[in-house]
């Protein structure tokens, strides 16, 4: 009998929440996180050679959705929230086993003391404190695929938003983090098919709190405010 999927790692991310994290990773490189091993894998012999690689899969858990179950078909949300696809013709997190996988870029491996090696990453599309499971190099000439069809993913435009973040705002986040929030809200972090120009909406990004309108096109940031976690 084969070993039991083991928790490995955890991420660390400027995410607390899911409601704004890129949809898929690899589309904000400006995003940094780092991978801290549980003790078992803090071994810097399980790391060996893996700084000659510039990418890394990462095989992770949907730690915030293991009580919503699952179901044969679920409603990608890019596709205006009405037309169903075969759970396994999506990357929806409601699936039977509630896995996920990330392509990330390697930065650096760190050797920090009293952790072992951290894996320091751009790119990540994970919320802060997610389980992972597994690290695998990205290897080019297996797994590019050029010519490859995505699907109804290639009828999607590349939907963006232009970003009105008042400068006075903006200097609220850490000067490292303001390229990351701006391409994050430019990525529109609503559901498509809420279109509501009177709501407001939040993403909690880097110890912070933005909330934003979005309007013809145009997000407009209306709010920084500390991030407080919420009570349940």
């Amino acid at each position: 009998m084969g070993a039991a999927m083991q928790k490995i790692a955890v991420i660390r991310s400027d995410f607390p929440e899911k409601f704004g994290i890129p949809r898929q990773s690899g589309l904000i490189e400006e995003l940094k996180a780092e991978i801290l091993f549980e003790k078992p894998y803090q071994d810097p012999n399980c790391v060996a050679g893996l700084e000659e690689f510039s990418h890394i899969w990462l095989l992770w858990e949907f730690s915030g959705n293991l009580e919503g179950g699952w179901s044969p078909t679920v409603i990608p949300p890019r596709l205006g929230g009405k037309i169903h696809k075969g759970v396994f013709a999506t990357r929806s997190p409601f699936r039977p086993s509630p896995v996920g996988l990330s392509c990330v870029k390697l930065d650096q491996i760190e050797m920090r003391p009293g952790a072992g090696p951290v894996l320091h990453v751009s790119g990540a599309d994970l919320r802060d404190g997610t389980p992972i499971y597994d690290i695998k190099p990205y290897i080019r000439y297996t797994d590019c695929h050029p010519d490859a069809v995505s699907g109804f993913v290639d009828t999607l435009s590349d939907h963006r938003l232009e970003v009105d973040f008042p400068q006075e705002l903006l200097e609220k986040l850490p000067e490292d983090k303001r390229t990351a929030a701006v391409r994050i809200l430019a990525q529109d972090p609503r559901p498509a098919y809420q279109k509501d120009p009177q709501r407001r909406y939040g993403t909690a990004f880097a110890g912070w709190d933005i909330r934003y309108h979005v309007k013809d096109g145009v997000l407009r940031v209306c709010e920084v405010v500390p991030y407080r976690k919420p009570e349940h």
